[in-house]
């Protein structure tokens, strides 16, 4: 279903602040000094702050800030996006395998899940995910989902011999989750995939068809769709720095975005020119509040971002960051949030 949102609704990409306790946590698990259910009880306490941060701030559309699907920030967002969802999808082996995923650098690796067989039906987590999100929220909540072509392109594959076909597969699961989501009340759910630029466009048209193959059959749930070209930070010391684009080779390509059936796209602020001429009536996202860059904007810059492009009226923007925040330190995130929403009030006041 198209939703249309009012004029510059403010939204999140997904993840939020992640602890730098978080993986001092984890390591006590390892040693046996806390139990699991002690991280558990963590990453739930840390989703109701990243819920309240978000509310707080004024944020109308929010998420959990995806706390309980990490462990640690390293490897960040993608043990969130990919090792999750894995572990949970028959087909998938336990083992994983560093993988090389950015032709910027041999040093950016991802522990890879091997596909040995076919992946077949899982719960994926997503009602819960809502339902937990929902009992502590005053505001309209969103869930993420990583997209069928991320999922497929890190992964190992030992089964499919061709990733269109493991694509069509993940969406065959997904459908399911989506439509088990919206019965469930869920009024947003958010697809993401950052590895676009970095593919052939045989492999995106097929990605496309493998996005539309998960959402047929939605009725009353919006479809909202964050584009991006990554958001790593690899070194010794992960937490606390800066992501980077790996995925940006030059290359965009928009018009192929532009047949994903969906409402909405959230796209990197600076590459919202690509969209010129493209979208229809779908709405653009325009991440105006850069998440690699620690300086805090203010209203009235963030405002400014997403009112520069003459061809874009405000009945077609919404306002969101460029990607998660996971990275930043707790205060700066907050400090990006209230500043979109300070964005929204001065257009709409």
């Amino acid at each position: 279903m198209a939703t249309k949102y009012p004029n510059y609704t403010t939204t999140v990409v997904g993840s939020y602040s992640v602890p730098r306790w978080y993986e001092a946590l984890e390591k006590q698990v390892e040693a046996g000094a806390l139990s699991k259910a002690d991280m558990d009880d963590a990453q739930f306490r840390a989703s109701q702050a990243a819920i309240l941060d978000q509310e707080n701030a004024g944020i109308d559309i929010i998420t959990g800030g995806e706390m309980h699907r990490r462990t640690n920030n390293r490897h960040a967002p993608p043990n969130a996006m990919l090792n999750f969802f894995w572990q949970k999808l028959p087909g998938f082996s336990k083992e994983t395998r560093h993988k090389p995923i950015s032709t910027k650098d041999a040093n950016v690796t991802h522990p890879a899940a091997v596909c040995v067989g076919p992946i077949e039906y899982a719960d994926l987590g997503l009602v819960d995910e809502f339902q937990m999100v929902s009992r502590y929220a005053h505001s309209d909540v969103k869930v993420t989902m990583t997209g069928p072509h991320m999922l497929a392109k890190v992964a190992w594959d030992e089964h499919y011999g061709d990733i269109s076909k493991m694509m069509q597969a993940l969406a065959e699961v997904m459908n399911r989750n989506y439509k088990d989501l919206e019965a469930a009340g869920c009024k947003y759910v958010q697809i993401d995939e950052p590895l676009f630029a970095i593919s052939s466009d045989e492999e995106v048209k097929a990605a496309v068809d493998a996005i539309n193959q998960s959402t047929e059959g939605l009725t009353d749930m919006s479809v909202q769709v964050h584009i991006c070209q990554g958001n790593y930070a690899v070194s010794a010391d992960y937490d606390g720095q800066i992501g980077h684009r790996y995925f940006d080779t030059g290359r965009y390509p928009a018009k192929m975005i532009c047949d994903i059936n969906c409402g909405v796209l959230l796209v990197e602020g600076d590459l919202t020119p690509k969209y010129e001429g493209l979208l229809g009536n779908k709405q653009l996202a325009i991440g105006a509040a850069d998440v690699q860059d620690f300086n805090v904007e203010s209203p009235e810059l963030i405002a400014e971002r997403v009112t520069q492009y003459g061809w874009l009226p405000p009945e077609q923007v919404l306002i969101t960051s460029s990607c998660g925040m996971n990275h930043l330190p707790r205060h700066i995130a907050q400090g990006k949030l209230q500043a979109m929403s300070g964005a929204k009030r001065i257009l709409t006041s």
